[in-house]
């Protein structure tokens, strides 16, 4: 993870995805048990044991995981252009997993703007929960954004609406697996 860019431009967002994915490859894909319950224990409270998440659970690893695959997506279709309004940025200076060193999981400087977002990968019976909090985030922001996002997984919710409040942009996020 380290190795891992935290400033994403067009020149280096498809090897910092590569490489990212291949991290995914040091994680043991077996869990044994001889029951459902014993299972269930082993995925939310064992160690994985190795790469870059060795000392998380599986269930905190899948967490992680999912929502920094939000962000490399996310950050890439802005890049590739996607979304014409937010071409000014070129830059985007990211967080993964639990790492809590900026203000937000996503801040971009174009010229005399400012974008900040958050990222998440979540289920749709805890979308609502999760944009709301996200959203009194990026409010509440100390930077004086001109742009505020949220990248989350596409199938988060059916019907998210393109705009929250008519300041923040949720963009829906098709993470490639």
């Amino acid at each position: 993870m380290k190795k891992l860019p935290r400033k994403l431009t067009k020149a280096n967002i498809d090897a910092a995805i590569t490489a990212y994915k291949n991290l995914l490859d040091e994680i043991p894909l077996t869990i044994e048990a001889d029951n459902l319950l014993e299972l269930m224990t082993k995925i939310k409270r064992d160690k994985i044991g190795a790469g870059p998440w060795s000392k998380v659970s599986f269930f905190e690893a899948s967490n992680r995981i999912m929502s920094d695959l939000v962000i490399l997506y996310g950050v890439k279709s802005i890049l590739d252009g996607n979304y014409v309004h937010l071409t000014q940025f070129t830059e985007f200076e990211v967080e993964f997993g639990n790492e809590n060193k900026n203000a937000h999981d996503i801040i971009s400087h174009g010229e005399n703007t400012i974008l900040i977002g958050e990222a998440f990968n979540v289920a749709p019976s805890l979308f609502n929960a999760k944009k709301n909090k996200s959203i009194k985030k990026l409010q509440k922001s100390d930077l004086k954004a001109t742009t505020r996002i949220i990248l989350c997984n596409m199938d988060a919710h059916k019907s998210t609406p393109v705009l929250s409040d008519d300041t923040i942009e949720i963009i829906k996020v098709d993470i490639a697996l």
